[in-house]
């Protein structure tokens, strides 16, 4: 049984559990891994104006996805930065694309005009990700990054979220939006998981 929802403070543990591995390859740039207790920080910060969500199966969480501001300046006040892990037994069979597509939807709600992925490549399942979800290849930074002794890469991709015409309203804080609509919207998706796995 698949479940997305809302994380809570009690997930901080498990997605920091999830992310660890990521930290010791080239998946992620960060190292070391942080610990509970910073996770449930960042988990804090985001929540307060973007969306973090988990997926469960069978009640335990086996991936998370989450939204943060792209850049500090004004005018990206309608951009967001989105991120996914998962734990390594949990990819394939849609649960990725059905986590991120939950986000995508209620980034779009909020009002967010764009929505940025940084994949540090090569990495053909975050490619393949991005591409199922919609966005667009913008560009590859060469030799951005430098870890586990060598340069890495780092593209980025771009969704169109909604349509950049004229002057925009506010985008929205992530707990302004109704309970029960981020209920549908996470259980319209973790259905979309029971199918793909059933085909």
């Amino acid at each position: 049984m698949y479940t997305i929802r809302p994380a809570e403070k009690a997930d901080a543990a498990r997605c920091a559990a999830i992310y660890a591995p990521y930290t010791e390859g080239a998946i992620t740039y960060e190292h070391p891994a942080p610990d509970a207790a910073e996770i449930a920080r960042r988990m804090e910060e985001v929540t307060a104006a973007y969306p973090w969500l988990v997926c469960e199966r069978d009640g335990e969480v086996i991936g998370y996805a989450y939204a943060h501001r792209f850049r500090e300046r004004m005018a990206f006040d309608w951009t967001v930065e989105m991120s996914i892990y998962l734990d390594r037994d949990a990819l394939g069979g849609g649960i990725g694309t059905a986590l991120y597509s939950a986000l995508i939807e209620l980034l779009a709600a909020l009002g967010y005009v764009n929505a940025i992925g940084t994949v540090a490549t090569p990495n053909p399942p975050s490619e393949r990700l991005h591409e199922k979800c919609g966005f667009e290849r913008l560009f590859c930074a060469e030799r951005i990054g430098w870890k586990m002794g060598k340069w890495r890469d780092m593209t980025y991709y771009m969704l169109r979220l909604n349509p950049p015409e004229g002057e925009p309203a506010p985008a929205r804080l992530y707990p302004e939006l109704d309970a029960e609509y981020v209920a549908r919207v996470c259980a319209k998706h973790a259905a979309a998981i029971r199918e793909a796995r059933h085909d």
